[in-house]
C-alpha cells in the first residue's frame, strides 16, 4: 500500500517570505502609483486650482476657461530663474505670450521656512524690476497647487490649452545651464507649444527634462 504523502497547508518559509515581499513591493508600488497620478499629466485635464496673488486677490485656474494659460514655477533665489529672468528670456516670452492673447501665472511654491522666501510684496517688487509681464503672481506657500502638478524645479513651466488640457510641460528650454549666455542658442520650448497650440495643431514636443533650483516645498502641504 502506498504511503500517503503529507502536504502542509502552508508555504514553506522562503516561499512566505517571498510572497509577502511581492506583496509588500506590490502595495508600495500601487501607493507611488496612486501618487503619481495625484500629479498632472500631459494630456488629461489640468488641476483645478484656487490661489491668493501678491495683491491678495484669489485668482482660480476657473477664471480664465477658454484661454491659453501658462503655469510658471518661481524662485527668485535660484540661479536658473535669475538666468532667464535676467538674460530676458521669461520675461520676453511673457510678453510674447500675452500679446496673443495667453494668460501667464507665475507660482510660488517655496516654503515660509526657506531660506529664500519672499513674501507676496517682496516678491511682486522683484518680479516688477525684472519686468516681468505676469497676468499675476500667486503664493501658493503651503505647495498644495505645486504638488497637484508636480511641479519639481524652479522654473518647471506647463501649458494648458482653452478646453482645460495639459498639452506642455518641463522647461523653459534646450541649455540646462545657469548661464545666460546658453539662451540665444536654445530651443525656446514653451513658446514653440504655444505656437503650436495656437495654431490648432498638436504640440510635437509636449514633455521635456525641467531643469533648476529643487521646489522648496514644506514639511507638510
Amino acid at each position: 500500500m502506498k504511503t500517503p504523502t503529507f502536504r502542509s497547508p502552508f508555504l514553506p518559509w522562503p516561499d512566505r517570505r517571498r510572497r509577502a515581499w511581492r506583496g509588500l513591493c506590490a502595495a508600495t508600488l500601487a501607493a507611488w502609483g496612486g501618487a503619481a497620478l495625484a500629479a498632472a499629466s500631459v494630456g488629461m485635464p489640468a488641476p483645478p486650482f484656487t490661489a491668493v496673488d501678491t495683491q491678495g486677490k484669489a485668482v482660480s485656474l476657473a477664471d480664465f476657461k477658454g484661454q491659453h494659460v501658462v503655469l510658471e514655477w518661481v524662485n527668485p533665489g535660484c540661479p536658473f530663474v535669475q538666468k532667464h529672468y535676467d538674460g530676458a528670456n521669461l520675461p520676453g516670452t511673457q510678453k510674447a505670450a500675452k500679446a496673443q492673447g495667453v494668460v501667464w501665472l507665475a507660482i510660488s511654491s517655496t516654503s515660509r521656512d526657506a531660506g529664500d522666501y519672499k513674501p507676496p510684496a517682496e516678491l511682486q517688487r522683484w518680479m516688477q524690476s525684472k519686468q516681468a509681464a505676469v497676468t499675476a503672481t500667486l503664493m501658493d506657500d503651503d505647495g498644495k497647487v505645486g504638488r497637484a502638478y508636480g511641479a519639481r524645479t524652479t522654473p518647471h513651466l506647463y501649458v494648458i490649452d482653452p478646453k482645460g488640457q495639459l498639452v506642455y510641460a518641463g522647461a523653459i528650454d534646450s541649455r540646462p545651464t545657469a548661464n545666460p549666455a546658453d539662451i540665444a542658442s536654445a530651443t525656446n520650448y514653451v513658446k514653440q507649444a504655444l505656437g503650436e497650440s495656437l495654431a490648432g495643431k498638436p504640440v510635437s514636443q509636449p514633455r521635456t527634462q525641467a531643469y533648476g533650483c529643487s521646489v522648496k516645498y514644506g514639511s507638510t502641504g
